[in-house]
C-alpha cells in the first residue's frame, strides 16, 4: 500500500497515519524526519543536505525526491508506505510520479482529509487552552500561516490528484473512528 494523506495543518493526517501503519504494517515517510536521518548519518545526500540548512536555504526538490528514492527502497517499506509532508507543490507531485514510475511503482490512493478551517482554528484554540503540553506552533496565528502557505502551495493539489482519477475524498471533521473507518473503506476499494 503507497499512498499520500492530503488535508491542511491539523486536519488529522498524523493520527490517521498512525492507524494505518498499525493495520497495514507499512511505514510513515516524514520528509522532516528523513532529512534530520540523513545530517546525522552524514550520507552523501545527508552531506548536501546539512550545507543546504546551514546556509538557511530551502532544500531543493532534487534533494528531496533523491531522499525518498534512497528511503523507499529499503526492506521496512516492502509492504508500502504513507508520505507526510510530500509532496507540497505541483511539482514534487511530478518528482514523485517520474520517481515511482522508475521504480516501477504507483500510488494505491490519494486521500484528503476534507475539513473546515474555521473548526479547525477553534480546535487549536481549545486545545491551547485546556492543555498542558502545547507545541510552539500549536496557536491560531502559527496555524494561520501554515493555513495560507497550505491553500497556496499544497491546496493544488487536491485538482491535481482528481484529474488523475486518484483523489478520494473524506470528512475530516467527523469522529477520529469514523475517519479512520472511511479511510479503510476507500483502501480496500482499491
Amino acid at each position: 500500500m503507497r499512498l499520500i494523506l492530503l488535508g491542511p495543518p491539523g486536519a488529522g493526517k498524523g493520527t490517521q497515519a498512525a492507524f494505518l501503519v498499525d493495520n497495514y504494517k507499512i511505514k510513515q515517510l516524514s520528509t522532516g524526519d528523513m532529512l534530520r536521518a540523513a545530517v546525522a548519518a552524514e550520507s552523501e545526500v545527508g552531506l548536501k543536505v546539512k550545507g543546504v540548512l546551514e546556509r538557511g536555504e530551502l532544500v531543493s526538490d532534487e534533494l528531496i525526491v533523491s531522499l525518498i528514492a534512497d528511503r523507499i527502497e529499503q526492506d521496512d517499506c516492502a509492504n508500502g508506505f504513507i508520505l507526510d509532508g510530500f509532496p507540497r507543490t505541483i511539482a514534487q507531485a511530478d518528482a514523485l510520479g517520474e520517481l515511482l514510475n522508475s521504480k516501477s511503482m504507483g500510488l494505491d490512493a490519494v486521500v484528503q482529509l476534507a475539513v473546515d478551517e474555521g473548526k479547525l482554528l477553534e480546535r487549536i484554540e481549545k486545545r491551547a487552552r485546556e492543555s498542558a503540553e502545547v507545541r510552539s506552533d500549536d496557536n491560531a496565528e502559527a496555524l494561520k500561516k501554515r493555513l495560507a502557505v497550505y491553500r497556496e502551495q499544497t491546496a493544488p493539489l487536491i485538482e491535481y490528484y482528481g484529474e488523475r482519477g486518484m483523489l478520494k475524498t473524506v470528512d475530516g471533521m467527523q469522529a477520529v473512528d469514523k475517519v479512520a473507518s472511511d479511510i479503510e473503506a476507500i483502501l480496500k476499494a482499491v
